[in-house]
C-alpha cells in the first residue's frame, strides 16, 4: 500500500530536517583559536573577581569579544579588521547605552544601528557572526542601569576590553602565523544595493519591529529579543532561516535547562569568570561544527554576561523564563522578517520605492575602464 504524495513529503521533510539536526561539520580550526577567545573574553572578568567589580568586568569582557572577528589573512589584515571591530563595538555600545537615558529613542537608536552596521558588515564581507555581537552589545547597553556620570567609565571599560582583545589578538597572530599559512586576502565583490541596502534596511527594520513588540507586551530587560531575531534573519536563504530559527529555540531549550543547573550553583565572582572562560571555549570549539549545540552553551553565556553582577537579586527561575520567552519571540520575528526577505514580491514592492530613495550616482554600477 502506497503512501499519499501529502504525507510522504512531510515524513521526507521530517527526515531531512532530524539529519540536518544530527549532521556534525567537519572544521579544522585550532584549538589555539578557542583558547585565545577564552582569554579576551576571560582576562577582564578575572580582572574584576580580583578587584572585586565584576560589572566592570563583565562590560570589560563585552568588549573581548571583538577577537571572534580575526580573520584567517596575512598580519596587516587581521588587525585593520579586528581594530576596525573594536571601534564598532565600542561606538555600539555607547549608542545602546545614551538611548538609555532617553527610551523614546531606544527603538529608533537600535535600528539605525542594525542598519549601518549590517551595511558596513556586508559591503565588507565582515566573517560571521556578522553584525551580531555589535547588537547584542547595543541591545544589553540599552537595558544597563547606568547614571549618566558613568558613561565614561562605562563606554572606556568596553574600549579596554576591546583593546585587550586586539593585542591577544596581535600574539595569537603571531603564533599561528608560524604554523599555518594565511588565506589570501579577497577581493571585495561589487557592492549591490540589493545586498547591502535593502537586506540592511529590512533587517534594521524587523530588529526594531522585535524590540517594539518586546516592549509592547512588558517583558523585562528584552535585550535578548532584537539579538535573537538578528541571528536567525541574517540566514542566506530562507530554509537557512528555518534551520537558524529551529535550532536556536531547540537549542535555547536546552541551554536554559544547563543554565537554570549552573544559577543553582554557589556562584562567586572567580568561579563565575572561570565558568565563563570555559563556557567560550567550548563554543568557540562547537559553533563550526553544529549551531544548535554551541547555542546549549551560548544561552548561559549571555545570561551570565548580562546579569552575573546582580546574581542572587531574584529567581532563577523566573531569569530563565524570561529568557526562553525573549527567545521564542525573537526568532519568530526573525523567521517572519526572513520570509520577507527572501520574497521577491516583498523585495519588488518594497525594493522599488527605496531605491528611489538613494541618489542615483549611489546605485550606479561602475564605470567601464
Amino acid at each position: 500500500m502506497t503512501r499519499p504524495p501529502q504525507r510522504a513529503g512531510l515524513r521526507a521533510l521530517l527526515e531531512d530536517e532530524l539529519r540536518g539536526l544530527a549532521t556534525i561539520q567537519a572544521s579544522d580550526r585550532a584549538w589555539q583559536m578557542p583558547f585565545a577567545a577564552a582569554l579576551a573574553s576571560g582576562l577582564p572578568l578575572l580582572i574584576g573577581a580580583w578587584s572585586g567589580r565584576m560589572d566592570y568586568g563583565l562590560v570589560a569582557s563585552l568588549g573581548g569579544l571583538v577577537f571572534i572577528y580575526l580573520p584567517n589573512t596575512p598580519m596587516s589584515h587581521r588587525m585593520v579588521m579586528v581594530m576596525a571591530a573594536a571601534f564598532g563595538m565600542t561606538a555600539c555600545y555607547a549608542l545602546g547605552v545614551m538611548s538609555h537615558f532617553l527610551p523614546g529613542l531606544m527603538i529608533p537608536a537600535l535600528v539605525f544601528a542594525s542598519i549601518l552596521v549590517t551595511m558596513v558588515c556586508r559591503f565588507y564581507r565582515v566573517v560571521p557572526p556578522g553584525s551580531l555581537f555589535f547588537i547584542m552589545a547595543a541591545s544589553i547597553g540599552a537595558y544597563s542601569p547606568v547614571p549618566p556620570a558613568d558613561l565614561p567609565l562605562r563606554v572606556g571599560l568596553i574600549f579596554l576590553g576591546s583593546l585587550l582583545a586586539c593585542l591577544i589578538a596581535f600574539f595569537y597572530s603571531l603564533y599561528m602565523l608560524r604554523r599555518r599559512a594565511p588565506l589570501p586576502i579577497a577581493p571585495l565583490p561589487a557592492a549591490t544595493f540589493d545586498f547591502v541596502v535593502f537586506d540592511s534596511v529590512v533587517i534594521g527594520v524587523f530588529v526594531g519591529l522585535a524590540l517594539a513588540l518586546a516592549q509592547l507586551l512588558q517583558l523585562e530587560k528584552p535585550y535578548w529579543v532584537p539579538v535573537s531575531c538578528l541571528a536567525v534573519i541574517q540566514g542566506a536563504s530562507l530554509r537557512a532561516v528555518w534551520n537558524r530559527q529551529l535550532q536556536r529555540t531547540i537549542g535555547t531549550a536546552v541551554g536554559l535547562l544547563l543554565a537554570w543547573g549552573l544559577l543553582l550553583l554557589p556562584l562567586e565572582y572567580w568561579s563565575i569568570a572561570l565558568l565563563m572562560m570555559m563556557l567560550t571555549f567550548v563554543i568557540e570549539s562547537t559553533i563550526v561544527r553544529h549551531y544548535a549545540l554551541a547555542t546549549v552553551f551560548i544561552t548561559p553565556l549571555t545570561i551570565l554576561l548580562a546579569e552575573a553582577a546582580v546574581l542572587g537579586h531574584g529567581s532563577a527561575g523566573a531569569l530563565i523564563g524570561a529568557r526562553f520567552i525573549d527567545t521564542v519571540l525573537g526568532c519568530l520575528v526573525g523567521l517572519a522578517g526572513g520570509i520577507c526577505l527572501h520574497s521577491p514580491r516583498f523585495r519588488e514592492a518594497v525594493g522599488t520605492p527605496l531605491r528611489r530613495l538613494v541618489p542615483r550616482r549611489f546605485t550606479r554600477g561602475p564605470r567601464p575602464q
